[in-house]
């Protein structure tokens, strides 16, 4: 499984970058991480509990960083066993842009599960890694840009529409 996107970050890549290398802001941002301790130079070791489908587990891995530029790009590569629910393993190629207002943010992601979890079918696999990606580089954003105005809150369309994202409340457009 492999996806790519790209986000702006109303932050410079200096921060993007630093709050890439660290275990504190990386536990606050992967979606169901209890536990990440390490660094940079020695890697991270992770727990994360996830419910994929009908499968629930606590995977513990490694992540490590390698093909690091400062404020321009790394590679995050992890491994995670989910005891009998089965393992999951990947990387990212992470690349940071300045751009006026911030930093342009573009990742490349590729997956593999094996076990139970890969017996739920690509289509579930891949719909959850997407998720768990967006939800990823959506928490980082929020992180390092702060909680959105309390106005920008209180005048969200209330049909379902989706929330202007930090350019849209800037320009007023869409």
């Amino acid at each position: 499984m492999q996806m790519s996107d790209t986000r702006q970050i109303a932050a410079p890549p200096s921060e993007v970058y630093a709050a890439l290398l660290n275990p504190d802001v990386l536990k606050a941002c992967v979606p169901g991480a209890t536990d990440v301790t390490g660094s940079p130079e020695d890697g991270f070791e992770a727990s994360v509990t996830q419910k994929v489908g009908p499968v629930k587990a606590t995977f513990k891995g490694q992540v490590t960083l390698s093909e690091m530029v400062e404020n321009q790009s790394l590679t995050i590569s992890g491994e995670g066993k989910g005891g009998a629910a089965g393992f999951a393993k990947g990387g990212a190629e992470v690349r940071m842009e300045a751009v006026d207002g911030g930093t342009s943010l573009s990742y490349d992601v590729e997956a593999k599960v094996g076990g139970k979890l890969a017996q739920l079918g690509s289509r579930i696999i891949d719909g959850f890694a997407k998720k768990m990606a967006d939800q990823f580089f959506s928490n980082l954003q929020d992180t390092l840009e702060g909680p959105a105005e309390p106005e920008a809150e209180a005048d969200a369309p209330e049909d379902g529409e989706k929330k202007k994202g930090w350019l849209g409340r800037l320009t007023g457009k869409e």
